[in-house]
């Protein structure tokens, strides 16, 4: 067996005069089907060939995609792994060498595009998202996506991941060199099983994460809910609805692998396939069971800021009652009066002890009123949580 060779890009981009975003990811009106559309900032393709029988296997890197010829007519299982679609040529080899209709070429290439499946005379194509979490803290999003394209056939298998940064299958590449597991001693079938059942288990540690944020969440919405909370749970909910968007489509494309019976793939191998079907039910649920948790954060987050209006509005309440009759005293006494006129006119304006006796009048009604407002509970704090006497 082989060791594996490090892996080479292979050609060079085309030089191509600058476009819009749009142009990569959509046709034109009018153009021709099977337009291939080439961003010229992808990454070069990278292909490596894996051949592999239950005694041997074999693991080099390619230069021209014609190399692999040979193998594709070998009863052995041929995996032509090609990283990056940056190279029209390249692309263009592949399908040629793999006679792939042009309208299936374009999906594979115009990325991105929804998960499916496609059947054809000699081939199956499948289209996959692959979503892993954004390591940058300065990213604007949260999620990075991916398009992971298959390829199968009687005896071979192509994969074309969109950029090779985010390269999910080296344990698979490790169990064909370790002869671990059965995967050596099945079909090429089986091999997009173990690869598609791979992207499906990568969404696990991404909702294990999105958990954990919630449980953040919840604990800061209670404690001290902010601006920055809510930009947070909205954050969320993007990213949840992101991860759904991306999921959802994979159930139906895996349901046609198991319903329709294509001669590709074998009965025991649809078996394994309702395992993963399985596993991308369990995903689905725990997304929607997120997103209901967010939605109820926001409840949650509204609830609490009005309960925080509430306390600033009863505490200005209590402030203003205890400062009206104060207020009126004080009024009352800087009236313009004249007691030499008449002794209705406040004649106490004359007394020795007026003035101390004035603000012991107000300091008495004061207390009153806040001995009065304690007692029927205007100062408890409402959006403080209750403690229970039992515990």
């Amino acid at each position: 067996m082989r060791e594996h060779a490090p892996i080479v890009p292979v050609l060079s981009a085309p030089e191509e005069e600058e476009e819009s975003y749009l142009d990569y990811y959509y046709d034109d009106p009018g153009e021709a089907p099977g337009t291939l559309n080439i961003d010229p900032d992808a990454p070069l393709p990278e292909i490596l060939l894996i051949d592999y029988t239950p005694e041997r296997s074999t693991c080099r890197p390619l230069t021209h995609l014609e190399e692999c010829r040979p193998y594709l007519l070998s009863p052995s299982v041929a995996w032509i792994d090609i990283r990056g679609l940056g190279s029209q040529t390249v692309m263009e080899q592949v399908g040629h060498v793999f006679g792939l209709h042009p309208l299936a070429l374009e999906d594979v290439v115009n990325v991105p595009q929804r998960p499916k499946v496609e059947e054809y005379e000699e081939h199956l194509i499948l289209i996959c998202r692959l979503v892993q979490l954004n390591k940058d803290p300065e990213a604007d999003e949260s999620l990075t996506h991916s398009q992971v394209s298959f390829v199968l056939g009687e005896q071979y298998l192509l994969s074309l991941q969109e950029t090779p940064d985010f390269d999910v299958f080296e344990p698979i590449r490790e169990r064909i060199r370790t002869q671990k597991g059965t995967i050596r001693r099945q079909g090429a079938d089986y091999l997009v099983y173990a690869l598609l059942d791979m992207i499906i288990d990568g969404y696990f540690p991404i909702l294990e994460e999105f958990g954990e944020r919630i449980e953040t969440l919840e604990e800061e919405v209670m404690t001290s809910p902010t601006r920055r909370t809510l930009e947070k749970i909205q954050t969320l909910k993007r990213d949840l609805l992101s991860l759904r968007r991306a999921i959802w489509p994979h159930r139906d494309a895996i349901n046609i692998l198991i319903r329709d019976g294509n001669p590709l793939i074998r009965r025991e191998v649809r078996t394994y396939l309702r395992d993963c079907y399985d596993h991308c039910i369990q995903v689905l649920d725990i997304v929607e069971t997120y997103r209901e948790l967010t939605s109820s954060l926001m409840d949650v987050y509204l609830s609490a800021i009005s309960n925080r209006m509430n306390e600033v509005m009863k505490f200005l309440t209590v402030v203003s009652s205890i400062f009206i009759p104060l207020t009126f005293v004080a009024g009352v006494y800087g009236m313009n009066f004249n007691p030499d006129r008449s002794p209705l006119n406040m004649p106490e304006l004359n007394a020795y002890w007026g003035y101390p006796l004035c603000l012991a009048i107000m300091v008495c009604v004061g207390g009153l009123q806040i001995f009065w407002f304690w007692r029927k509970g205007w100062f408890e704090n409402f959006s403080a949580p209750k403690r229970d006497p039992s515990i």
